[in-house]
């Protein structure tokens, strides 16, 4: 009888349904699955690189109930549902694993979208995909873009401007802040007599007092008027209120015009320390060009000064809205009353200056008739605070004050003089001729209207500005003295006050010419106003400190503090400059009233012809240190002291 041998079916039932369940499983999607470069993945990453890049010919697209849509009709409904944020596409990337369900995939897209003013809204949306293998299209539907957005739906913004913060004063208190201002406007259809009204304007504009009166062209007025529209208002100036009040009995009833009242973010005064502050003015053609994710019609913008440099940190952050909108009647739109993100208004932050009110008054009032181009900075010798920097008219916006780049003239002379006292070449009574010329290596030098002294004490050859006495001096300084000299005051140094300086470049190591023309402010030596304050303000202190503008924010570099000056040399130096008001060339400061006038006078040629001079003068009264100059102002005693005398006396007392 055979034998047979049992078989084990249980076992081989066991390993079929165990692949048979596997295969269950995976085929119900309880798995969470990466597919491969093959899978969904794929297709995922495809879609959001075409998003970005506004061309999805590589993704395939199907309705949730299953019908195709061609790529470039997703492509604008993606751009119709963006809506204002269309622009700027966001930001895309796949977030954790793709899971599938049948032929269900599910992926999760962090969005991210730059919005203006620096806000960034981020939120993370499902991506849902039919297929299977390496077949998967992207289901489309309104949600990919976010999820309550429905498919007439888009994104649109909603700006709010935040509250730009001031310049202040060393007190704190804002120098630009909102002030009430009148705007000249016309209607054309009322004019009849367009020459008549405007010579009326003019006559009215050029009434108003200084320093309210602004400058005002009419010439083409009567053209504007002509060629706008009849149911338009033409712009003619906008007044301080203080101005407009001055002649509104002259203008108020003139034919056609208008008067809106509104609000600007000025200063005290149109002059007051203009080019170092700038100006706000609405978002101009440049800066929606320049910076379309930063500012938006209807924005103030910094332009210049202060005001540009710092408009990022004074202007703040807006604050911004995304909402949704869908179509109204005849083409509009309105709002759904779904806000899906907000982003608050964060108020701008202050810059404090070290400018005092009364003294930036008197600088700007010193420079008013100047019609030259023309500088005046004063600091205060006890810190070196910028107490005032004042541009005349002529400057045209230009901050002179810091940045000029001009020959010193005689005011050098303090340089020069210190260098020969700390060196033991002279003292106040040490006799230096001083005749009409002076020959040096073959080039003639000589004094202002070929005055002579004859042998003098240099303490009159300085108070006088003897020339040929300085530059028979001159080699007593040697190739680098007059630049050591320049260097012990601050000259050349590198300043940091949060704005843009210029410290000078003092001559050195030249022939004997060069060094002859260099010790009376002339060769290759150029200073600014800015920096001859600085190295007045050290000698009256006894040592530089670098000039300070920006207390808040505080510049993060200053130039360190200079070492002591020599007692002996300075209080010689100090006495010949006050021996310049009491006997020289600055004795119209004589009687000024308050403290003792210490100063020097500058004429400073320019080019090759004599009679082409700048002019300078420098000098301190009790804390306040400060420098004038004035391009091709010609004597220092009738243009550069006058301007010093008027600022002396409308200092506070």
């Amino acid at each position: 009888m055979p034998v047979s041998y049992p078989v084990r079916p249980r076992r081989q039932s066991r390993r079929r349904l165990t692949a048979a369940l596997a295969a269950t499983l995976m085929a119900a999607g309880v798995l969470a699955g990466c597919s491969g470069e093959d899978g969904p993945e794929r297709t995922v990453d495809a879609f959001l690189s075409g998003w970005r890049s506004g061309d999805l010919q590589a993704v395939g697209f199907v309705e949730p109930t299953g019908g195709r849509v061609p790529a470039t009709e997703v492509t604008k409904r993606l751009r119709a549902l963006s809506g204002e944020l269309a622009a700027n596409p966001p930001e895309l990337a796949r977030t954790g694993e793709i899971k599938v369900a049948g032929d269900i995939a599910t992926a999760r897209v962090r969005v991210t979208w730059p919005l203006p003013g620096g806000a960034r809204w981020a939120y993370e949306n499902p991506v849902r995909l039919r297929g299977g293998g390496d077949e998967w299209q992207v289901i489309w539907e309104p949600s990919l873009v976010h999820e309550k957005l429905e498919a007439d739906d888009h994104l649109a913004l909603r700006r709010e401007v935040a509250e730009r913060a001031g310049v202040l004063d060393a007190a704190g208190n804002p120098i630009v802040s909102p002030r009430p201002v009148v705007r000249v406007q016309i209607a054309p259809g009322e004019v009849t007599d367009a020459p008549g009204l405007v010579r009326r304007l003019d006559a009215a504009f050029k009434a108003i007092r200084p320093p309210l009166n602004p400058p005002v062209d009419l010439s083409d007025l009567p053209k504007r008027l002509k060629e706008a529209d009849r149911g338009a208002l033409v712009e003619v100036v906008t007044l301080r209120d203080e101005a407009y009040r001055q002649i509104k009995p002259r203008i108020y009833d003139l034919p056609g015009t208008r008067f809106p009242t509104d609000k600007l973010m000025l200063a005290p005064t149109r002059e007051f320390a203009r080019a170092l502050l700038g100006s706000v003015d609405p978002a101009q053609a440049d800066d929606l060009k320049a910076h379309p994710d930063r500012y938006a019609r209807g924005d103030l913008v910094g332009h210049g000064g202060l005001q540009g440099r710092y408009d990022e940190r004074l202007r703040g952050a807006p604050g911004v809205t995304v909402i949704t909108e869908r179509p109204a009647a005849e083409g509009a739109t309105e709002p759904t009353g779904t806000e899906v993100f907000r982003s608050d208004p964060k108020p701008g932050q202050s810059v404090r200056t070290t400018l005092d009110v009364a003294t930036q008054n008197a600088a700007d009032s010193a420079l008013r008739s100047e019609k030259r181009r023309s500088a005046l900075v004063a600091l205060r010798i006890s810190d070196g605070a910028v107490l005032a920097t004042a541009n005349g008219p002529g400057a045209a916006g230009e901050n002179l004050a810091f940045t000029a780049q001009v020959p010193p003239g005689s005011t050098f002379k303090m340089v020069s003089a210190l260098g020969l006292l700390d060196q033991g070449a002279v003292t106040p009574q040490t006799t230096v001729a001083c005749p009409k010329t002076a020959e040096v290596d073959g080039r003639i030098f000589k004094n202002s209207d070929n005055f002579e002294l004859g042998a003098v004490p240099f303490a009159t050859d300085f108070a006088k500005s003897c020339n040929t006495a300085f530059t028979a001096l001159a080699p007593k300084l040697g190739a680098d003295g007059l630049a050591r000299a320049g260097r012990t005051l601050g000259l050349e140094a590198g300043w940091d006050l949060g704005v843009d300086v210029f410290t000078g470049k003092v001559s050195a190591n030249g022939g004997l010419t060069e060094q002859a023309a260099a010790a009376i402010g002339q060769g290759t030596t150029v200073v600014s106003p800015l920096a001859m304050a600085g190295a007045t303000a050290a000698v009256a202190r006894g040592r530089f400190e670098q000039p300070k503008l920006l207390l808040d924010p505080a510049p993060a570099e200053p130039a360190p503090a200079g070492p002591e000056l020599k007692p002996e040399s300075v209080a010689a130096l100090r006495t010949l400059m006050r021996g310049v008001v009491t006997g020289g060339t600055g004795a119209a400061l004589a009687d000024v009233p308050g403290d003792p006038v210490h100063g020097k006078t500058g004429t400073a040629e320019y080019d090759n012809n004599p009679a082409h001079t700048h002019a300078w003068f420098v000098g301190w009264q009790g804390d306040v240190a400060f420098a004038v100059f004035v391009e091709q102002g010609g004597s220092s005693t009738t243009s550069a002291v006058p301007i010093a005398e008027r600022f002396l006396r409308g200092l506070p007392r």
